[in-house]
């Protein structure tokens, strides 16, 4: 059985940090790019980051660039996003998704995703 279960997520002052972590089970995380989407009240889904299945290559979106940092660990199965410098506009509930095997990012997105983590959401403060 699948499992994306994502962590980390909270209520932080503009300006704060937050690690969002997402851990999967049940499927070849090593082969596949993840990326993490974010959606806000109101607003479509929105791809924020994608890491490539090897780990080699990083996207971000541009509203986020330089201030997040996407990072996985293949031996915990475990995708990390460290969001720094919050702004209140960061706030969305925040999903990781799995891509297809051996696929790419498509910039800081994925085009298919099997598997989608339950969210967890950022609140940032002003």
């Amino acid at each position: 059985q699948v499992q994306v279960v994502e962590s980390g997520g909270g209520l932080v002052q503009a300006g704060g940090s937050l690690r969002l972590s997402c851990t999967a089970s049940g499927l070849t995380f090593y082969a596949r790019p993840m990326g993490c989407f974010r959606q806000a009240p109101g607003k479509e889904r929105e791809g924020v980051s994608c890491i490539s299945w090897g780990g080699g290559s990083t996207y971000y979106a541009d509203s986020v660039k330089g201030r997040f940092t996407i990072s996985r660990d293949t031996a915990k199965n475990t995708l990390y996003l460290q969001l720094d410098s919050l702004q209140p506009e960061d706030t969305a509930k925040y999903y990781c998704a799995a891509g297809q095997t051996f696929h790419t990012c498509s910039g800081a997105r994925l085009t298919v995703v099997p598997y989608w983590g339950q969210g967890t959401q950022v609140t940032v403060s002003s």
